[in-house]
């Protein structure tokens, strides 16, 4: 049960981030890592939405195990 913990704490945060600007770090595979910016849209109760702030405005999805997982890295900005 532990783990379930967990990502309602890691759920918790980024719920309490929504229209905060981030930066993402993602691992793309085979080695690939990117690095956006962005910002939290929506965060539902499994996943979360981050519009990416590149000129084609582009939204992406991850879950909140991602984050658990480290392949997906969150970097609030101040």
């Amino acid at each position: 049960m532990a783990g379930q913990n967990v990502l309602v704490t890691i759920r918790n945060d980024i719920q309490g981030h929504v229209g905060d600007k981030v930066t993402l770090k993602a691992n793309g595979g085979r080695r690939k890592v990117f690095v956006n910016e962005g910002i939290i849209e929506k965060a539902y109760p499994s996943i979360f939405v981050i519009r990416l702030e590149n000129n084609n405005q582009r939204k992406v999805t991850y879950s909140y195990s991602d984050v658990l997982t480290k392949t997906v890295q969150l970097v609030f900005s101040a």
